[in-house]
C-alpha cells in the first residue's frame, strides 16, 4: 500500500505545485490498514507546507492546520466526486471556505495576467492558488485517487491518454486485476455446479 510517511521521489513529469499538492491530498488519513493524518505531526506538517509557505519552514499553528485540513478535504471531495452534482458542490464548499482570501489581479513585467494574494492566510492562499494555477494549465484531471478502493492514494497521472486507474500498477493494480479474476473464476465454478 502507498504510504504518506516520505515523499516519493521528483517525478520530472510532474510539475512541483501538482507534486505539492498530491503530497498535500495524501497527508490524510487513507489506505488500509490506514495511516495517520500526517498533519498531526509538526515537524511533518511544515515540510507538507513548505512549498506552500512564503516564510519557509515554521511550524504550523494549530489554526492554519485545521484551514489546510478543510480545504484538503475539499480537494479530495472534487476528486472523489462521481457526478457533476457533486463537484460542483465541492468547489463551492471550497470557494467558501476561502472567503476570507482575497486576490487582487496583476500584471507581470511581460503583460501577463497573474493573481496576488493581499489579504488571509498565505499558505492556504498559496493552496488555492496552486490548485487555480492546475485548473488553468489543464493539468487539473491528471489528480486522481487510486482506483483500488482499499488504498485511496492521490496520484498525478502522466499517461498520455490520462486513463490512469491506480497509483501503482504493480501494487495496487495487479491486486485489483488479481482478485477481479479470482471472483470471475469462482463466479465461473458456482455456475457450473
Amino acid at each position: 500500500m502507498a504510504t504518506n510517511q516520505s515523499p516519493e521521489p521528483a517525478d520530472p513529469r510532474i510539475p512541483a505545485s501538482a507534486a505539492a499538492v498530491v503530497d498535500l491530498l495524501n497527508s490524510r488519513p487513507h489506505a488500509t490498514p490506514a495511516l495517520p493524518d500526517t498533519l498531526d505531526d509538526p515537524g511533518r506538517a511544515s515540510e507538507i507546507l513548505s512549498p506552500f509557505d512564503p516564510a519557509g519552514r515554521r511550524v504550523p499553528t494549530p489554526e492554519r492546520i485545521e484551514r489546510v485540513r478543510a480545504v484538503r478535504d475539499h480537494l479530495v471531495a472534487v476528486l472523489a466526486a462521481g457526478t457533476p452534482a457533486q463537484t460542483a458542490q465541492a468547489w463551492t464548499l471550497l470557494t467558501e471556505d476561502g472567503s476570507e482570501l482575497t486576490f487582487q489581479q496583476t500584471f507581470t513585467a511581460a503583460g501577463r495576467p497573474q493573481l496576488q494574494q493581499v489579504a488571509g492566510d498565505p499558505v492556504v492562499g498559496r493552496i488555492v492558488l496552486a490548485v487555480a494555477d492546475l485548473v488553468t494549465a489543464d493539468t487539473w484531471s491528471r489528480l486522481r485517487i487510486c482506483g483500488n478502493e482499499r488504498c485511496a492514494h492521490v496520484f498525478y497521472d502522466t499517461t498520455r491518454s490520462r486513463t490512469q486507474r491506480w497509483h501503482s500498477y504493480e501494487v495496487c493494480g495487479n491486486r485489483t486485476n488479481v482478485a477481479a479474476y479470482r471472483a470471475r473464476a469462482r463466479s465461473g465454478r458456482a455456475s457450473d455446479g
